[in-house]
């Protein structure tokens, strides 16, 4: 087995060196490239970055791996750092209802949305759980995604909810730990508690999150603050109870409306507050005085045919640190992060550098891992992919097809494009 693995020759090594933090402002648009970089891998860690000719000159040992880019983009691994990764059944005859002007609340207070992918999932066997995200995990490894935050939130009930972290659980141990998981119990209130959703909020605070942080199923803990779902008061419940547990939090915030997710998120020290179409002047400015990530998820307003998107440009200003999520999901099956970085520079006036550091660094700061992946800097992780394109600026320029030829994670080949 060879001792070092050298990547050389990349037309731009893109290396996002830089503060070992979010980014924000004009940090995002220095992708810190190095024009025919090499990067050095050993045991899955990075350990030596620089241009090609003096890499292969340090480096001459015959227990070494080359591969040669072929004057291709380098870059670190994307990061989802929000999806919905593991649910059963689809949704796609809800295309004609919204084509017909039917909204995503609309179809929830009729039984469907969420409710119907939560009767799909508890009808769901283990192993069939696992087989149908496992090809949605496999798929999104393809298109270059190397870490993925993973959400609960289609059980809605003790059981399936556990069983949906445990799958999250055994495709970490089949895929190369690549999912992070999230408990989002609180996504909506399910039909048996109909007319009672405090009873629901005091059954997930005090009953299900502590079986989730014994047997330390999440990372983190997530809540669907929007009006019509949950209020700000019943997220405030589950996030602090959950945060006395020793997760970290998330919130669904201000998708249909300016609810107080953002100001909740700052409140409770939030990792990350996720979609922010509606998002208020005071909500986001709490967010930039936090410095709480800005997850924005244009896939999502793409899937619900809505013209409206997340403000990049305006939130990126005003100093929110901004990541992307394709939010994978039975509403918006989205398993790209390329087209998502396509529809962030299209839909929501972010630049190529801005969405390329929105879906790497950024994206891990979102997930508390930015110390560890995220950029190509000695002592990271390896992930990293080789994208068939000489530029960073054809990511978002040629949708609609897959630019990867290589994938690894932590240094390891796990996807590679058949020759021809």
């Amino acid at each position: 087995m060879a001792e070092y693995t050298i990547i050389s020759h990349a037309a731009e090594l893109i290396t996002l060196k830089g503060p070992k933090r979010s980014r924000t402002k004009s940090e995002m648009s220095d992708l810190a490239i190095v024009k025919d970089g090499a990067v050095v891998v050993s045991d899955g860690v990075i350990v030596d970055v620089g241009r090609s000719d003096s890499i292969l000159r340090e480096h001459r040992s015959t227990g070494t791996e080359r591969i040669d880019a072929q004057h291709r983009t380098v870059m670190p691994g994307f990061v989802d750092c929000h999806t919905h990764l593991v649910y059963a059944g689809s949704r796609e005859f809800e295309l004609e209802q919204k084509a017909k002007g039917k909204g995503y609340l609309d179809i929830l207070k009729e039984g469907g949305g969420i409710l119907r992918t939560v009767r799909d999932t508890r009808q769901a066997s283990p192993e069939s759980l696992f087989h149908q995200s496992a090809a949605r995990l496999r798929s999104m490894i393809s298109l270059g995604t190397t870490t993925i935050e993973a959400k609960s939130g289609y059980g809605l009930d003790m059981d399936t909810e556990l069983r949906i972290l445990d799958t999250v659980k055994s495709l970490r141990d089949r895929f190369f730990s690549v999912p992070v998981p999230t408990f989002l119990g609180a996504h909506a209130i399910p039909q048996e508690y109909a007319g009672r959703a405090d009873d629901y909020i005091e059954f997930v605070a005090s009953k299900v999150l502590p079986q989730v942080a014994k047997r330390k199923l999440a990372d983190f803990c997530d809540v669907f603050c929007e009006k019509g779902v949950l209020t700000v008061g019943q997220s405030r419940k589950v996030l602090l109870a959950a945060k006395k547990l020793g997760m970290g939090l998330k919130v669904h915030a201000d998708e249909f409306r300016a609810s107080g997710g953002a100001e909740l998120a700052a409140e409770v020290g939030a990792v990350s507050a996720d979609h922010l179409v509606k998002t208020s002047d005071d909500g986001i400015m709490a967010m930039a005085r936090k410095d709480i990530v800005g997850v924005l998820l244009p896939g999502t307003p793409y899937s619900s045919m809505s013209r409206e998107y997340a403000d990049g440009r305006r939130l990126i200003d005003l100093g929110v640190p901004i990541a992307l999520g394709t939010d994978l999901s039975p509403n918006c099956w989205n398993e790209s992060m390329q087209f998502t970085i396509s529809l962030a520079c299209h839909k929501m006036r972010m630049t190529p550098a801005e969405a390329i550091t929105a879906a790497t660094i950024n994206a891990a700061a979102a997930l508390g891992m930015e110390k560890r992946i995220g950029s190509i800097e000695r002592g990271k992780r390896a992930d990293l992919i080789v994208l068939d394109v000489p530029s960073h600026t054809h990511v978002p320029y040629r949708f609609g097809t897959n630019l990867c030829s290589l994938v690894l994670k932590d240094g390891k080949r796990v996807w590679e494009k058949q020759a021809s």
